[in-house]
C-alpha cells in the first residue's frame, strides 16, 4: 500500500476548512492527521480520526507529522513557517506566504539549509481554465502570444468585518488574489522585465486595497492582471491573443464554490467547468468554436506534495516561486506609490 502523507493543519478557519482539509483527505495520497484550532468541536466532528490540539506548539510536538500546512491570517505566516522549518518540518503556507519578498527569501533559505520543502499553496495552477490556457499556449495553436489578460473580479460592494479586509494584517486584494494571478503568469511566461501597478481602495469604508491592476512587461508581450471587488458584470476570466488566434473564457473555476457547498473531489461533477471560446485564423482557415475546459484538480497539489516528501520527487511549486511572487508584490506597492513602471529585480 502506498504511504500516506501525514499532514498537520494550523488553522481551521475559512482556508483550512474549505481549501485544505477536504482536498488533503480526498487526494488519495495524504491524510489530515492533526489540526490546531481554537474551534476544536467543529474540527473533531469533521475529522474524527485527527488529533485536535489547541495551538501551534502542540502541533509541532506531534512527531508523526510529515508536513505542516499553515492556514492562518496573513500576518502570522512568516512566524509560523519559520518556527516549523526550525523544528525540522516541511511547510506549505497559504498565500501570501509572507508580507514581503525579503521574508519569503529568508524562509526559502532556511528551508534549503535544513533540506526541507517550503512552498506556497498555489492551488490555482490546477484551476481547470488555467490548465486549459497553459496547454493551449504550449500547443502553439494561438501562435506567438502578444497579449494575456487575467481577471479575478467579484461584486462585493459592502466591506465585511473580517481580518482579510484589514490592511494592517495583510488584507486586501493585492495579498489575497494577487498571488494567484501573479503565480499563474510566472508559470506561463517566467519573470517579467518591468512592473507597473495601480492599487486602490474604492469601496466606502475600505482600508485595504479592493482594486488591483498590474502590467507585467515582457519584450514581446504585455500581461494584464486585474482584480476588483466592484465588478457587477464580470469581464472574461482569461483573454489571450496571439498571431494565429484568440481564446476567451468567462466565469471562475468551479472548485471553490463546490468546496464551499460541500461537494468533494471524487464526485463525478467536481471540477467540471464550462467551455471557453477559441478562434484560430491561418490564411484561409478561420475556425471559431467552443473549446472544452479541463476539469479542475486541486487534489494534484497534495498528490505532488506527497510524492515530493515521501518519494523525493520534484515539487512543481518551488520556494523560489514564492519569493518571486512576493517580490513582484513588493515592486507593485512601490510602483503604485511612485506612479511609474519599475524594473523587476529578483531576490
Amino acid at each position: 500500500m502506498t504511504a500516506l502523507l501525514k499532514v498537520g493543519l494550523m488553522g481551521y478557519g475559512f482556508a483550512g476548512e474549505t481549501f485544505h482539509a477536504p482536498v488533503i483527505e480526498h487526494c488519495g495520497r495524504a491524510v489530515v492527521s492533526a489540526i490546531a484550532t481554537g474551534k476544536p468541536e467543529r474540527a473533531q466532528a469533521d475529522y474524527p480520526n485527527a488529533t485536535i490540539v489547541e495551538d501551534f506548539d502542540a502541533l509541532l510536538a506531534l512527531d508523526e507529522l510529515d508536513c505542516i500546512v499553515i492556514a492562518t491570517p496573513n500576518d502570522t505566516h512568516f512566524d509560523f513557517a519559520r518556527r516549523a522549518l526550525e523544528a525540522g518540518r516541511n511547510v506549505v503556507v497559504d498565500k501570501p506566504v509572507t508580507l514581503s519578498g525579503a521574508d519569503a527569501k529568508t524562509l526559502a533559505e532556511l528551508a534549503e539549509k535544513r533540506g526541507l520543502l517550503f512552498a506556497s499553496f498555489h492551488n490555482r495552477r490546477w484551476d481547470g481554465d488555467f490548465m486549459t490556457v497553459r496547454a493551449l499556449i504550449e500547443s502553439g495553436r494561438l501562435g506567438r502570444v502578444t497579449h494575456y489578460e487575467s481577471h479575478f473580479d467579484r461584486f462585493r460592494p459592502k466591506v465585511p468585518q473580517r481580518w482579510r479586509e484589514e490592511a494592517s494584517r495583510g488584507g486586501g486584494l493585492l495579498f489575497d488574489l494577487g498571488p494567484h494571478l501573479i503565480d499563474q503568469a510566472l508559470a506561463l511566461f517566467g519573470r517579467p522585465q518591468t512592473i507597473f501597478a495601480s492599487v486602490k481602495a474604492h469601496r466606502d469604508h475600505a482600508s485595504a486595497p479592493d482594486y488591483v491592476h498590474l502590467l507585467l512587461g515582457y519584450e514581446d508581450k504585455e500581461i494584464v492582471l486585474h482584480a476588483t471587488a466592484l465588478a457587477a458584470l464580470e469581464p472574461p476570466r482569461f483573454a489571450i491573443h496571439g498571431t494565429r488566434g484568440s481564446y476567451v473564457k468567462t466565469g471562475l473555476d468551479v472548485q471553490e464554490d463546490q468546496l464551499k457547498a460541500g461537494l468533494r473531489p471524487g464526485n463525478p461533477e467536481f471540477g467540471r467547468n464550462p467551455p471557453g471560446l477559441l478562434r484560430e485564423v491561418d490564411g484561409d482557415h478561420d475556425l471559431r468554436q467552443e473549446f472544452a475546459t479541463r476539469d479542475g484538480a486541486y487534489v494534484e497539489f497534495y498528490r505532488a506534495l506527497a510524492a515530493s516528501v515521501l518519494e523525493d520527487k520534484p515539487f512543481p511549486v518551488t520556494s523560489q516561486d514564492a519569493v518571486d511572487v512576493m517580490t513582484i508584490i513588493d515592486i507593485a506597492i512601490r510602483s503604485n506609490a511612485e506612479g511609474r513602471r519599475l524594473d523587476f529585480k529578483p531576490l
